[in-house]
């Protein structure tokens, strides 16, 4: 009896040593990003203990990381009914409600899964804080609450520092974040995620020779880490973006380390889908829609699959495909439908309207496509970026009146890297399709031609050239006494520039068309004025046949 009763007790703790080791190999494939390997792990240790609350709760987080809400609130309820960790869930449904905007119910069970915590117990409120990350809309500074309760009874808990690192990196404090990630790493050398962080803030700093240093250390350390090539392929693309005479190089090396990314993780959906939202980032379209290809193959009716077969195929010319498969996204309500998705269909639409010598575009196509971009605009202001390459093309194009439509969405957004330039263009694209002389000038829109010619000057008051425009303007809606004003700063600025920028032969055309206009404007109500500055352009150009057939008419 006693050998059978020690076999048993062996059999018990032999059985509890190999579910934390399980739960253990989960941990590391969810910190590794093998999200398939990990819930592989946890189902099983599920199966084998249906009582365990604690793999249930790791599995509900799987679930959360991959965006699917509802079988991860299906195993958090399940694990609340277990007997080990079972509390736990209250933290996992805890975050679902905090992503809902329903604080009070978060917090309700939050102090349900903390009520029976030891003194010594610190993962509650690890996972509390890393709750408070993981929301769409992320809460640091309360994550931080919760993260230094746990530091006052361990601070030296590694998960407790990378978790610190996180929530101060997240709150734009890179010195406190800088430190947690170092003590974390000097605490437990074998959490390379802490020193991976460390070139990650590198990255964020825009250091990245620094970054790639870094990185090379971690890879060292662990060749097979997949997300060391994540971070690796996110700092070339960045970098080639702040450096254009390195872009194509520096892109074809991060879609090569995302590969290898996704060699170390999985080829499942949502791999495939993180993917094909770094294709779009690295505009690589054509593997974008072999991608989404692919992943209809894997599962034909996730709606996401839509967005990347929207925006490959509109890029690559299939508008047909485009407009269909991101009406077919957008339109359904229960899709996480962001300001991108609306900005390519109202694209789509237009580029469907546009004839195929592209000197025209069907009015009824350009204005279904204009909604969707200014719906797109509502739901993030800073979309108009976006669409300043469109409104040059149609301005080039000579489709003025569209052109100004495009680029009178940006005329208003100071924040805007493209505003000054949104407003020149929208001024002149008015002005423009206002001179010809078959037809009789639009006043209101000339109005507005005017106004962002006004924008222009407060926000770039050294660009001489708007005093010119707007001078224009003015002379077109019949103004002559801001016509002569706008035209007479325009010579100012020029001639406090000095000789040498008079000199110009294409300043020289400039100034005398402002003598030219000035003098015409004075010319019905002040002769002297009118005869003074038409001598203004005969002393440049003698023979200015405009200036000598109005001085013979002046006479």
């Amino acid at each position: 009896m006693i050998k059978i009763k020690i076999f048993s007790i062996a059999f018990i703790v032999s059985g509890m040593l190999g579910y934390a080791q399980d739960i253990d190999q989960a941990k590391k494939a969810m910190d590794a990003e093998q999200f398939e390997k990990a819930k592989s792990i946890l189902k099983s240790i599920i199966k084998m203990k249906p009582s365990n609350g604690k793999a249930a709760f790791l599995l509900g987080n799987v679930y959360l990381t991959q965006s699917v809400v509802d079988s991860a609130k299906i195993s958090f309820q399940n694990g609340m009914a277990g007997t080990e960790g079972a509390k736990f869930n209250y933290i996992g449904l805890g975050q679902i409600e905090l992503d809902n905007g329903n604080t009070v119910a978060a917090q309700a069970l939050f102090t349900i899964a903390t009520k029976d915590m030891r003194k010594k117990d610190v993962e509650e409120n690890i996972y509390i804080g890393r709750a408070y990350m993981n929301i769409s809309k992320p809460d640091y500074k309360t994550a931080l609450t919760f993260l230094n309760k746990a530091k006052l009874v361990n601070p030296i808990d590694a998960q407790i520092q990378l978790a610190l690192g996180d929530a101060y990196y997240g709150d734009k404090n890179q010195n406190e974040a800088y430190a947690a990630y170092r003590n974390a790493f000097q605490t437990d050398n074998t959490l390379i995620r802490a020193k991976m962080q460390l070139g990650v803030l590198l990255k964020g700093a825009k250091a990245y020779d620094e970054a790639l240093k870094s990185f090379n250390e971690v890879i060292a350390l662990s060749p097979d880490y997949g997300p060391i090539y994540r971070e690796l392929a996110e700092t070339y693309y960045k970098w080639g973006m702040n450096k254009p005479s390195k872009r194509p190089e520096y892109m074809t090396t991060a879609i090569g380390y995302y590969e290898k990314y996704m060699s170390l993780t999985d080829y499942s959906l949502n791999s495939r889908m993180r993917h094909a939202d770094f294709l779009i980032l690295v505009q690589d379209y054509a593997a974008l829609e072999a991608e989404a290809n692919k992943m209809i193959e894997l599962d034909k009716v996730n709606p996401r699959i839509y967005r990347y077969l929207g925006y490959s195929a509109y890029e690559n010319g299939n508008i047909d495909i485009a407009i269909k498969s991101l009406e077919t996204f957008t339109s359904n309500p229960s899709n996480k439908v962001i300001a991108k998705d609306f900005l390519y269909l109202g694209l789509a639409k237009i580029k469907k309207g546009t004839s195929a010598d592209a000197l025209s575009i069907d009015p009824i196509a350009f204005d279904l496509g204009l909604a969707n971009i200014k719906k797109a605009i509502e739901m993030e202001p800073l979309a108009v970026e976006d669409i300043n390459e469109i409104g040059k093309k149609l301005f080039t194009q000579k489709l003025y009146k569209e052109a100004a439509s495009i680029f009178e969405l940006g005329t208003t957004n100071t924040e805007s890297k493209n505003y000054v330039d949104d407003n020149i263009y929208f001024g002149l694209a008015i002005y423009y399709s206002n001179i010809r002389k078959d037809i009789k000038p639009d006043l209101v829109a000339l109005q507005k031609a005017d106004t962002a010619f006004g924008n222009v000057i407060i926000a770039s008051p050294s660009y001489q050239d708007a005093f010119l425009y707007r001078a224009r303007t003015n002379s077109l809606i019949g103004n002559d006494e801001l016509t002569i004003q706008f035209y007479d700063t325009y010579v100012a600025k020029i001639t406090e520039k000095g000789p040498e920028e008079m000199a110009k032969p294409t300043v020289i055309k400039k100034i005398i068309e402002s003598y030219n206009n000035i003098a015409a404007s004075y010319a019905n109500t002040d002769k002297v004025k009118a005869v003074e500055y038409f001598n203004k352009t005969l002393a440049i150009d003698p023979t200015n046949d405009y200036a000598t057939k109005s001085m013979q008419l002046l006479k």
